[in-house]
């Protein structure tokens, strides 16, 4: 199929800057097109040009928002129903019986699904701390799917991409890189080495806790007609108002993304002097077990903190129910502060019970402040 990346080289024609792109892209310019791509609510289309069914050719809704994340991230993206369907499409490439390597600190959903398959028998899971760099470039010799988040989720630990994407791979081999906490303003893993970028559209993409979505961006363009194929045969595609949703939400991702991410170092360097908290985890910090490693390959360090509050489960517990402006909720990367326990959830209770993961939105930094050590402080 010919790549959708025709809009997209503009961003390198014009040197352009990423944010402008989001501005930019995706948009027909067409004389007499609407300015903001329309909300296109169709199952099936008049027969004769080249859609017919919207499962197998798509609508304009959802292309705007493949070539607007495809320019971001330097390739060709597809867009599915939601991170996990993106992310069960890249398994759905591997042969029988392969090997995989899976990241200690993953998405639980991850390590669900890994851990399904591999007890059909479908493929072999290998866990790899997420620092130990060598682990990964030895793995990379014999696996079928190096699969890698960085930064990770909830630990926040940052791979050396570089390096293990340069590693030797098996032929056939699929390196694929989890880059939602970085965001393509931060990271660009095809520009790395990697096979694959995934995000998970429902955090920063969408950015409004408003829609699901998931999207996978490749320059492979047989990888990208498997991919493809497969969301076709399994139906994994994205709704048209999450679509719409998503690309009028990615508009402000520069924006939003820059607002909160100089939030979260005011609110991470204040967490780590904190007298009832006792661990601290941002790339930012420089006391950070993988500091230099973000500094070295990251635009800018995010804006997920996960912190130990001094105490049992309870205590953290208490933290929560204490917030008055940051929301006590799952999910990360909307314009609110979102803030939980994360071992309360299914599938994370190896995590130290007492963490707190804080997804910093786009509030005042002071009055985030203000409620986080009130809560903190009466919680202690």
């Amino acid at each position: 199929m010919e790549s959708k990346r025709n809009r997209a080289d503009e961003l390198s024609t014009e040197s352009w800057s990423i944010e402008s792109w989001l501005v930019a892209g995706g948009r027909d310019r067409s004389p007499g097109a609407p300015l903001n791509v329309p909300l296109v609510p169709a199952s099936n289309f008049v027969l004769g040009e080249r859609r017919a069914y919207s499962r197998d050719d798509g609508t304009p809704t959802w292309e705007a928002l493949e070539e607007i994340v495809g320019g971001m991230e330097g390739g060709d993206a597809l867009a599915f129903a939601s991170g996990m369907a993106a992310i069960a499409a890249v398994f759905e490439q591997l042969p029988g019986s392969a090997t995989i390597l899976l990241p200690d600190d993953c998405y639980q959903g991850v390590a669900g699904l890994a851990a399904a398959g591999e007890a059909r028998g479908r493929w072999r899971v290998r866990r790899i701390a997420v620092a130990d760099t060598a682990a990964w470039i030895e793995g990379c010799r014999d696996a079928d799917l190096i699969w890698l988040e960085s930064p990770s989720n909830p630990l926040l630990a940052v791979a050396d991409l570089r390096a293990i994407c340069a590693a030797p791979r098996k032929e056939g081999a699929i390196l694929a890189v989890d880059n939602t906490f970085a965001t393509p303003l931060n990271q660009r893993p095809l520009q790395l080495g990697a096979n694959i970028s995934m995000l998970s559209a429902t955090k920063f993409i969408g950015g409004h806790s408003d829609l699901l979505g998931g999207i996978v961006t490749v320059n492979d363009p047989r990888l990208y007609a498997a991919l493809r194929h497969t969301r076709e045969l399994t139906g994994a595609t994205p709704g048209t108002l999450e679509c719409f949703l998503a690309v009028r939400g990615v508009r402000t991702l520069g924006l939003r993304l820059a607002r909160a991410q100089e939030s979260a170092a005011v609110l991470a360097e204040r967490l780590n002097g904190h007298a009832s908290v006792s661990i601290t985890r941002y790339p930012g910090l420089p006391g950070h077990a993988t500091h230099a490693v973000a500094r070295e390959q990251l635009g800018g360090f995010g804006t997920i903190i996960s912190f130990d509050v001094r105490g049992d489960a309870e205590a953290a517990e208490s933290v929560c129910s204490a917030l008055r402006l940051i929301q006590h909720a799952t999910s990360l990367g909307a314009v609110e502060s979102t803030m939980e326990r994360r071992a309360g959830i299914p599938g994370q209770e190896h995590l130290p019970p007492s963490l707190l993961r804080l997804s910093v939105g786009i509030e005042n930094a002071e009055d985030l402040w203000r409620d986080l050590d009130r809560a903190l402080r009466a919680a202690g």
